[in-house]
């Protein structure tokens, strides 16, 4: 009878070490962030008190909501300087996804790309602690009279350096396409 309870108390115990608990030792999540809102705000490089603020902002994600896009003109042959935050509204108060972005800049990179139609060039003039272009602050240089679509594309551990998005690589954490005019 004593063998009977030894080997019995020995299964216990084996089969109590061998189910252990996830919990004793969760492994680290690295969820990507949410990203609800993209504002760029341009201000002009001769003109500071004329500054455009293009939004999109997606409260839903995927949901049946359609995102809320606010669009905007610039004057032609004009040069702006451009700043690009990303929000996650779902939170009060909002996160500022930016401030990730810029602690982890040799993992991020934003990309500027406009329609055929549209005379406008965007350059990044701000760099990753690798001295590779980061994009959140940026040169917008308009043209001749045009209007078109401006894509920005917020791309998480692209190839560094790049020629531009084609062989950047990486994923994309957030794209937005907004609706321009030079006027």
């Amino acid at each position: 009878m004593k063998t009977i309870k030894l080997l019995s108390l020995v299964a216990i115990l084996a089969l109590t070490f061998s189910c252990s608990s996830d919990d004793v030792n969760p492994l680290p999540v690295n969820e990507e962030e949410l990203i609800t809102t993209v504002k760029i705000v341009l201000t002009n490089s001769t003109n500071l008190s004329e500054s455009v603020t293009l939004t999109y902002t997606d409260l839903d994600g995927d949901g049946p909501d359609a995102p809320v896009i606010i669009n905007g003109n610039f004057n032609a042959n004009t040069n702006y300087t451009g700043t690009v935050q990303f929000l996650n509204e779902t939170e009060t108060p909002a996160d500022d996804i930016t401030l990730e972005v810029k602690d982890e800049d040799d993992e991020h990179q934003v990309f500027y790309s406009f329609s055929n139609a549209l005379n406008i060039t965007a350059t990044a003039t701000d760099v990753d602690v690798n001295n590779n272009p980061l994009g959140l602050e940026f040169n917008f240089n308009t043209g001749a009279v045009s209007s078109g679509t401006f894509t920005l594309v917020l791309k998480h551990e692209p190839a560094k350096p790049n020629t531009g998005i084609l062989d950047a690589g990486g994923e994309t954490d957030v794209e937005v396409t907004f609706s321009v005019s030079v006027i």
